[in-house]
């Protein structure tokens, strides 16, 4: 908290974000739900327990290759239901729309997201429209909160996570910001990237019926698959041992990593899911995974270790090992 003004970094997933949410936001806000700092609080009513979850879209541009902020705005706060072992049920939509937008542009926002909810099988119960001057907002800036019923008999914690548990991805990263990035800078690649926006909830509910041996999920959006796993070994006395070999990487997306110069690992993702598995039954839900569309490209890459504690190594194709550290700042500011 040496920053007296709010840089871009701040929403940036990483570093300078969670230093932010620690030292500031939860000073006034603390409570044992917030404390969790998960996607989604866990609020119980009467029998049923419920996951609340909200979010923000301010992506730009608003249309890129594979979706726009009116997709990305369901199916980001469906996921977040979803990694805490919930069946999404009802979504807010609240629009904070600039003087000036164009009304047809706004339709196809919304016929996007009408779309989305039903492939996801939630209902937009409420909202909110605001308009501000022209200049006061780029364009549009949706919010959307969300509900949903946690399944019976899940019980999603870091604290289950032992040595051995199996880590998998359901398919590859750095779509979606590569997607976003080159659609806003127009960059003419040779190669066409697609974000990988998709909501989870049918890849991965099914899952969590019976003994799956899942302990945790999260989905690897801001700050990439290296950000997400460094949350979770930050919220155990363990340490993750990658295999770079195994890392799904689209021949696209590292090419397109060499020519910016960025790293495949902290790139923005919005159709993926990052699971600990007991060590034990990972194969068989790794089997499950590859029988669904969005999971066909799934891979065990790595596990929970005893050393070095609370770190993430990747060990590399030509046979080292390095750190891989939370993003620190921003390498793609307003991905979603």
């Amino acid at each position: 908290m040496k920053q007296d003004k709010i840089l871009l970094g701040h929403g940036s997933g990483g570093k300078l974000m969670h230093d932010l949410i620690k030292n500031l936001l939860l000073k006034y806000f603390r409570n044992p739900y917030l404390d969790e700092l998960t996607d989604a609080a866990i609020i119980g009513l009467k029998n049923k327990r419920l996951a609340f979850t909200t979010d923000s879209f301010v992506v730009k541009p608003l249309f890129f290759p594979g979706g726009n902020i009116g997709k990305l705005a369901v199916v980001g706060t469906v996921n977040d239901l979803v990694m805490m072992g919930a069946r999404p049920l009802f979504l807010s939509c609240a629009m904070i729309i600039e003087e000036g937008f164009s009304i047809s542009v706004l339709e196809r926002i919304v016929k996007s997201m009408k779309e989305a909810a039903k492939e996801a099988g939630v209902e937009i119960a409420t909202g909110d429209l605001k308009v501000v001057e022209k200049g006061s907002c780029d364009g549009i800036f949706i919010n959307t909160t969300g509900i949903g019923e946690v399944l019976d008999r899940v019980e999603l914690s870091t604290a289950k996570i032992k040595t051995g548990d199996k880590i998998i991805i359901n398919g590859s990263i750095g779509q979606h910001g590569l997607a976003v990035l080159s659609a806003r800078n127009e960059l003419d690649f040779d190669f066409k990237i697609k974000s990988d926006c998709a909501a989870l909830s049918k890849l991965i509910l099914p899952l969590l019926i019976g003994d799956s041996g899942i302990k945790f999920m999260r989905d690897p959006t801001r700050g990439g698959l290296a950000t997400t796993l460094n949350e979770i070994t930050d919220k155990t006395n363990l340490g993750i041992m990658l295999d770079e070999e195994r890392i799904p990487v689209p021949q696209s997306v590292k090419a397109g990593c060499e020519i910016l110069g960025l790293d495949p690992l902290y790139i923005a993702n919005e159709g993926k899911v990052v699971l600990v598995v007991e060590g034990s039954k990972a194969k068989k839900t790794l089997a499950k995974l590859k029988k669904l569309p969005l999971g066909k490209n799934a891979q065990i890459i790595g596990e929970f270790v005893n050393k070095p504690q609370n770190k993430v190594c990747l060990r590399t194709s030509v046979g080292g090992i390095r750190i891989v550290d939370m993003l620190a700042s921003e390498i793609l500011p307003r991905i979603c």
